[in-house]
């Protein structure tokens, strides 16, 4: 019997779902964030076999990374076993006279400020020049010229009284006064530099008293969890953030009022 093909039946057409459509039509629109600035900062430091290594690493452009590598400008002295050093030819293992003793250096690091570079008006990367003698007898003894995350001791008494300690750390944009201590804003790249040891010290340049690297607690940092694998590997001469130990001496809030000398 031949073959006969069975009569079409009605067209069916296939049901389009609107669901997907939907979606896609509330879904918000996918926002690519712009990348955020880094800086290139460079390190020195000793291993745990004495050697000293050296790295340039990417650093988020954010003052709690900017004020690492920001205190001293070429030309800043530090007082080592062997005299006075500029800090652009101090090396890891060398000794600084500190205030508590002679203590090996352990690490440097240092950037560039690039006038007009990315977040370059954050707080740590202006200048200051504080004028010879304005601090007292040879403090400093030159000028001397900080940036601005540099720190110095203040040891009046109305800083015991109001911190409950034998001093307390002022960010060194406390003590502008346009007359002794001015605020500079670099025409050209300029180099600055900080010293770290494996604890927090206090030591003197140019004759007046500052302190060492130190990223300070935690838990003030402001950083973002995911930001502190990134502070940790800018400090390679430590094991874990605890290796640091505490502060000798306690800061002042950058955003405090200002202590009198």
């Amino acid at each position: 019997m031949p073959y006969s093909r069975p009569a079409p039946g009605p067209t069916v057409q296939p049901r389009v779902s609107t669901q997907w459509n939907v979606r896609n039509r509330n879904a918000p629109a996918t926002v690519n964030a712009p990348p955020r600035p880094t800086r290139r900062v460079s390190l020195q430091w000793l291993d745990n076999d004495g050697q000293v290594q050296d790295a340039m690493r990417l650093a988020p452009a954010i003052p709690a990374f900017d004020m690492l590598f920001s205190a001293f400008a070429r030309g800043t002295l530090a007082p080592t076993l062997d005299g006075p050093v500029a800090v652009e030819d101090l090396m890891p293992g060398d000794t600084i006279i500190t205030s508590d003793g002679p203590s090996v250096l352990h690490w440097v690091g240092s950037l560039t400020i690039v006038p007009g570079a990315a977040n370059t008006e954050s707080p740590p990367l202006s200048m200051f020049r504080i004028a010879a003698d304005s601090l007292g007898l040879g403090r400093p003894m030159p000028d001397l010229m900080l940036g601005g995350g540099a720190r110095i001791l203040n040891r009046s008494g109305s800083a015991q009284a109001d911190h409950g300690a034998t001093g307390v750390l002022e960010p060194v944009h406390h003590l502008v006064d346009g007359e002794n201590v001015f605020l500079l804003r670099p025409a050209s790249p300029i180099m600055v530099y900080h010293l770290g040891f494996a604890r927090h010290h206090t030591f003197l340049a140019n004759g007046v008293e500052v302190e060492s690297m130190h990223p300070g607690p935690l838990r003030r940092s402001g950083l973002e969890p995911a930001q502190i694998p990134l502070l940790m590997g800018l400090l390679p001469h430590i094991r874990q953030y605890t290796d640091l130990g505490g502060l000798v001496f306690p800061r002042q809030d950058t955003r405090e009022r200002p202590t009198e000398s």
